[in-house]
């Protein structure tokens, strides 16, 4: 430049540094903040993907960071946009999903409209993200960025959070170079707590292997499954653990959607000793540990989080799978007693498929997980929203792929299911995606039907129609409570499809369930299907079937 140095502005800067990191789609709803980086996006390879609020921005992108294990990346502006943006980072942060938010800030070298929308964004983000910074420095862009997605892929990932004021965004400075990027191996676990817990497993007379959610990472499948097939061990998930291990296999226990009493804990409370791999006490718990119960060895990348109910007698800190293939070198061929609790697994299972098939109307939740099951694929994604059914699918659905069924135990909070399927069928157009919600899940994130119509996705979408807060009022009945407060009045939801350009189905019996279901997956496109739920099940099958066996 005759002498000068080549100079390039802030924004363009800040988009470089998201390609470097391999960044194609930025979900969110910019504002007149974001402007210059919103023109900085138009000029690169990133597509903008437009919502219809920023919290379904935040939780696609968690959701890209669940499936992916690399960062997704939201947008809002200051103030409102991103105080929406709070109930997506704490879904990453609880759920451990690497996740980029990026907000917009008014100037901060002048304050020429005093304090009109601002709010503290960064400290209102620091308890919600891995870490949350200000960027005060254009120059200071790379090194920021590069630091951001390290964070948020290290273990145990989650989100980070960056502002960019709309005057740095905006500033030029010479041109700095992106920091490439290196990998980084994780350690395997020291050879001493291998040989410690080898001694334990061996010396255990009923042991039992239990799947958390930290599993279900990307990073975590080599090397799991393995050890569970050469030792020979029976094996139970949480709720965010299904999958890692094949649900076909002869050696699953059945999931641990209750905390105690459900039938899979006859197996945990047989056990003298539980291998619990990736288990995240963020996870409501799969078992409650006390002073008479089994012994517990934690295994996985980061140290356990001592709380009342989970508190391990020995631990195997490292990269989850490679640990485990060292572990099993060590026990392979000498655990003669590997499957004595194998025999509770007919009765466990048998328990968990009784009434699936029952042709009642309204439909059980047990048929209901039974039919979307014969009509999903093995590698088909179900994504959840939060309600009563979440229970049934998490006891009742077979998975035999990581992350084929995503359901959110950990904020556990309503309004996700929709942008998180949304995010699974662009990230996987050939395989079957289906989203499942309680029709007041459905409703708080509703508008995002037209997002998904516009990104010409194919989705089915599957309202469970109650006319309630359908958990929250078998809980107030449980607790002998009036029923009170929690039904509500719906939409037509099949004229509420149309309205976004979507087909809309109405199922009124339960034989044109499932092949509505496989018609709308085969005709491609966005598909609503409502259909109304019993939930007469959950108190004769979680209350007092429950309790009589314990009696």
């Amino acid at each position: 430049m005759s002498g000068q140095e080549r100079k390039v502005k802030a924004s363009d800067l800040f988009v470089a540094a998201l390609e470097n990191e391999g960044v194609d789609r930025i979900f969110g709803v910019p504002g007149e903040e974001n402007l210059d980086l919103v023109e900085s996006l138009r000029n690169s390879r990133i597509e903008l993907v437009l919502t219809r609020h920023e919290q379904a921005a935040a939780f696609m992108a968690a959701t890209h960071g669940r499936l992916t294990g690399k960062p997704g990346v939201c947008l809002s502006t200051l103030g409102p946009g991103a105080l929406n943006l709070s109930t997506g980072a704490a879904y990453a942060h609880l759920g451990a999903m690497p996740m980029i938010l990026i907000t917009g800030q008014k100037a901060i070298m002048s304050s020429r409209q005093a304090r009109f929308q601002i709010v503290d964004v960064v400290a209102t983000m620091k308890p919600l993200t891995k870490l949350s910074r200000q960027i005060v420095s254009a120059s200071s862009i790379p090194t920021v960025v590069r630091d951001a997605f390290r964070v948020a892929m290290e273990e145990r990932p989650g989100p980070v959070h960056l502002e960019l004021p709309e005057d740095i965004a905006g500033d030029e400075v010479p041109a700095v170079p992106v920091i490439p990027i290196h990998p980084i191996e994780i350690p395997v676990a020291h050879r001493a707590a291998l040989d410690r817990a080898a001694e334990m497993i061996l010396a255990a007379r009923h042991p039992l292997v239990m799947m958390g959610a930290a599993t279900s990472r990307p990073r975590s499948t080599h090397g799991i499954a393995s050890f569970v097939r050469r030792t020979g061990i029976p094996f139970f998930t949480t709720q965010m653990g299904k999958g890692t291990v094949p649900g076909g296999t002869n050696l699953y226990m059945g999931t641990a959607a209750l905390s105690e009493r459900d039938y899979v804990h006859d197996a945990i409370d047989a056990a003298d000793l539980i291998v619990a791999i990736g288990h995240d006490p963020i996870e409501k718990p799969p078992f409650i540990m006390g002073p008479s119960g089994p012994k517990v060895i934690h295994v996985s990348y980061t140290s356990a989080s001592v709380e009342q109910v989970y508190f391990p007698d020995a631990e195997v800190l490292g990269d989850v799978g490679p640990s485990l293939e060292l572990l099993a070198d060590r026990l392979e061929g000498k655990l003669p007693q590997a499957a004595a609790l194998l025999p509770l697994r007919d009765e466990i299972l048998g328990h968990i498929a009784d009434r699936a098939t029952e042709a009642r109307w309204p439909p059980t939740p047990q048929r209901i997980v039974h039919d979307i099951r014969q009509v999903i694929p093995e590698n088909g994604i179900v994504a959840l929203d939060n309600g009563m059914y979440k229970i049934w699918f998490a006891r009742n659905y077979r998975t035999r792929v990581a992350n084929t069924l995503l359901l959110d135990n950990a904020l556990a909070t309503m309004g996700a299911g929709l942008p998180s399927a949304m995010m699974a069928a662009m990230l996987y157009p050939d395989r079957r995606v289906l989203a499942v919600a309680g029709d007041g899940g459905f409703m708080m994130n509703s508008q995002e039907m037209e997002t998904a119509v516009r990104l010409k996705l194919n989705l089915v979408v599957l309202v469970l129609e109650d006319n309630a807060y359908g958990m929250i009022r078998w809980k107030q009945a449980v607790d002998h409570f009036a029923d009170f407060g929690m039904t509500f009045g719906n939409p037509d939801f099949v004229m509420y499809a149309k309205a976004y350009g979507a087909k809309g189905h109405r199922i009124e019996s339960i034989d044109r369930f499932a092949p509505t279901l496989d018609a709308a997956f085969k005709e491609g496109g966005v598909h609503l299907v409502s259909i109304p739920i019993d939930y007469s099940e959950n108190v004769r099958v979680l209350v007092d079937e429950l309790r009589a066996r314990q009696k």
